[in-house]
């Protein structure tokens, strides 16, 4: 079989006020709230799911919640979380929204030949809008104040930081078939861009080299994971048997109901996961209301009057 990463499928960040997290994504970011449900190996935080319309896979940035402190920023982390827009006119269109919701924005600017809107949850979690024509649209959120045309299409390219290029580079390459594509020079940093498959920003891995910060530590505003697109559990499999071909620790194939997935950190030491595209989030509950009700696994559902117990309430009207 031939492996090919096709894109991100999610990334996962951390949340110490869940109801502030809703609110900021929802209804200033646009995004859909397509699954409320549990982190599954800690069931006393929520793991929120935003999307487009119908969650689909490469759409997705999730939250748990945790009640950590901030995080430590530095190496060994995620430094920048990419998403995709359509074309200039939409970040102008987002200049003026996030202000007006009091976010501090910085000046458009080109970033590897595409032009990019940076600013920051309320917690500290850095952002980018990307204009991207290139890769695949979202299905437009239709409850959203965002008008379709300037609505977030999904993921984009996403940044790491790490000390030393050469360990992760071997990984992305060598492991991960990825393609070392070309480098840039950002705030005085090298980035080097590697390629998972054809298409926009939604394929492309950004690394920041910067051997002089400290390592990161992990906490609210920061990333947890990054996940990556395989098509389905076959797939799954063959890089469950790639990765230990070439002895990399991982977790093994993980059923987490919605999707599949395999875990393992990279030398840096940040965490990615392979998810595979489906069966989606629509699995256990209608599409026209994913979201406004608290959703487990089959095999967390014995446990639900326990778990919503010990949950805060979070306002999930659409």
């Amino acid at each position: 079989m031939s492996l090919k990463l096709t894109g991100f499928h999610h990334l996962t960040a951390i949340t110490a006020n869940a109801p502030r997290n809703l609110v900021f994504y929802r209804d200033v970011l646009g995004l859909r709230l397509v699954k409320k449900t549990v982190n599954q190996d800690d069931t006393s935080a929520y793991h929120l799911f935003y999307a487009d319309e119908e969650g689909s896979a490469g759409t997705d940035i999730t939250f748990f919640d945790w009640p950590a402190a901030p995080e430590t920023r530095g190496t060994g982390s995620v430094s920048r979380t990419g998403l995709r827009v359509k074309g200039e006119d939409a970040l102008d269109y987002w200049r003026v929204r996030l202000g007006d919701a009091g976010v501090q924005v910085a000046e458009k600017r080109v970033v590897d030949g595409r032009m990019v809107l940076d600013f920051e949850d309320p917690e500290g979690q850095r952002l980018r809008l990307v204009a991207d024509d290139r890769g695949p649209d979202g299905v437009p959120r239709t409850a959203s104040e965002v008008p379709a045309g300037h609505q977030i299409q999904g993921l984009g390219s996403i940044c790491l930081s790490v000390r030393d290029l050469e360990p992760t580079a071997r990984v992305l390459t060598e492991v991960l078939e990825m393609t070392d594509a070309r480098s840039y020079e950002d705030a005085g940093r090298t980035v080097h861009v590697f390629s998972m498959s054809e298409g926009g920003s939604e394929t492309e891995l950004h690394v920041m080299v910067d051997p002089g910060a400290p390592p990161a530590r992990q906490g609210s505003g920061g990333v947890h994971h990054v996940a990556f697109r395989t098509p389905d559990r076959a797939a799954l499999t063959a890089w469950t048997e790639r990765l230990r071909g070439y002895r990399v620790p991982s977790s093994g194939e993980v059923e987490r109901f919605y999707f599949r997935s395999l875990y393992f950190r990279i030398p840096a030491g940040i965490l990615f996961e392979i998810a595979t595209d489906g069966p989606g989030f629509d699995a256990d509950e209608p599409m026209e209301t994913m979201g406004q009700s608290l959703a487990l696994p089959p095999f967390l559902e014995p446990r639900r009057a326990a778990i919503e117990a010990s949950l805060e309430p979070l306002e999930t009207a659409s």
